[in-house]
């Protein structure tokens, strides 16, 4: 059984971004409509991660190079590496191998299609949105709305695969198997594992510790809403039977609307906890015991929706470097002047809620921590798709900016 650690909290005090350090918002890109999500990759080799991100209602897939610390704060160097209706998910992947880092795009409503959009051979082409070349993948075209991709390499041949994960009739999660030859869209296979929901989050890694990586899963809706993993069969396995099902395990939050997760090791014992937000405005902390196949342990924290909306997106990490993680949380419905973004601190047994954004914004989406100015923090970066304040991140101010 469960052991439920509940810690709920009541707002005392009105808290400010001036008694808190305020954090400054930065536009990386706020030239289109709906942008929904960002990834990062170090695409060029510059030794700085750049950004993928697609645009939901302006039906553009995007790529934004980081501009070096001296610029970080304006816009970014950007290209449309595709036009797809509909993304809901954009990610950087090497799809040939050829060195070129591509972009995979999921599209939901009725451009139920996955998309490769292949980046150009030639480094100095990488901005020239006419260098590059789009194709979907007719394996699983117009078969369910799909919603992520995660690269990874699952048989040891071909090239990266990816697994999906999709919404509504047909929603699975599976993988998108690579061929020899990759650039021919048409020798890509599907295969499914997982009979879904609404799937919000797919992340690699070694739940098990036996050395190949696992699926972790948030399924917001169908039958057995709640927090997964799947697990790899290995390799040999993969290879020889394409169409073998991982085997399921539960890890918690099972019945509730289930939204992002991400993966972090709060105690430091090697075994890495995941925090997740479900609806309206709770975060969940799922803790594992020796064996992750059995039951995991859940602590809930829930929030007062008084002065933030409802809970989207969480992160943890370390914001003020004390050794010790904070959660932030981004938020969709914060309107009326409240705040959409925003982190939870540990105090004894108890979450106390601290002021990031401010009332600007109202639908925010998934969180990334990054130093992107490299003054030794972590800032956060983020979207939001209703007042269209684009692709951004706020500035951590627990340090002074690097100076060189």
């Amino acid at each position: 059984m469960l052991r439920l650690l509940t810690a709920v909290f009541i707002f005392c005090c009105a808290f400010s971004g001036a008694e808190e350090g305020a954090w400054v918002r930065h536009t990386i890109d706020d030239t289109s409509r709906g942008a929904d999500g960002v990834r990062f990759l170090d695409v060029n080799s510059d030794g700085f991660e750049d950004i993928a991100t697609g645009w939901e209602e302006g039906g553009l897939i995007r790529a934004y190079l980081h501009p070096g610390l001296k610029k970080v704060a304006a816009p970014w160097p950007l290209v449309t590496v595709g036009r797809v209706k509909s993304p809901e998910d954009a990610v950087f992947c090497d799809l040939d191998g050829d060195g070129a880092v591509d972009v995979v795009s999921c599209c939901e409503g009725r451009n139920r299609k996955v998309f490769a959009h292949w980046a150009p051979m030639a480094a100095g082409r990488f901005l020239d949105e006419k260098a590059w070349m789009t194709t979907s993948f007719p394996a699983v075209d117009n078969k369910t709305q799909w919603m992520f991709a995660l690269p990874m390499e699952l048989d040891g041949a071909g090239g990266t695969d990816l697994v999906l994960g999709a919404k509504g009739g047909g929603a699975c999660v599976g993988w998108l198997r690579s061929p020899a030859r990759a650039r021919d869209p048409g020798a890509w296979t599907f295969h499914s594992w997982y009979r879904a929901g609404w799937i919000m989050s797919l992340v690699s890694h070694d739940v098990d510790g036996d050395g190949d990586s696992d699926v972790v899963v948030s399924d917001r809706k169908g039958k057995t809403p709640g927090v997964l993993w799947l697990e790899n069969p290995g390799r040999k396995a993969v290879a020889e039977n394409p169409g073998l099902a991982w085997k399921e395990h539960r890890m918690g939050a099972t019945g509730r609307e289930v939204l992002f997760l991400s993966l972090y090791d709060f105690d430091g014992d090697g075994r890495k906890e995941a925090v997740v937000t479900a609806k309206p405005a709770r975060v969940i902390l799922l803790s594992s015991g020796t064996d992750p196949r059995k039951p995991w342990r859940e602590e809930l924290i829930e929030y007062s929706l008084d002065r933030f909306g409802r809970a989207k997106a969480v992160r943890a990490g370390d914001l003020d470097g004390d050794g010790v993680a904070e959660l932030a949380v981004s938020c969709e419905s914060a309107s009326g002047g409240k705040s959409g973004v925003f982190y939870l601190r540990r105090s004894g047994k108890k979450w106390v809620p601290h002021e990031l954004s401010g009332p600007a914004g109202v639908k925010f989406d998934r969180i990334e921590l990054r130093d992107l100015d490299r003054d030794g923090d972590l800032d956060l970066i983020t979207c939001e798709e209703r007042d269209n304040l684009g692709v951004f991140w706020y500035e951590n101010p627990a340090r002074k900016p690097a100076t060189k």
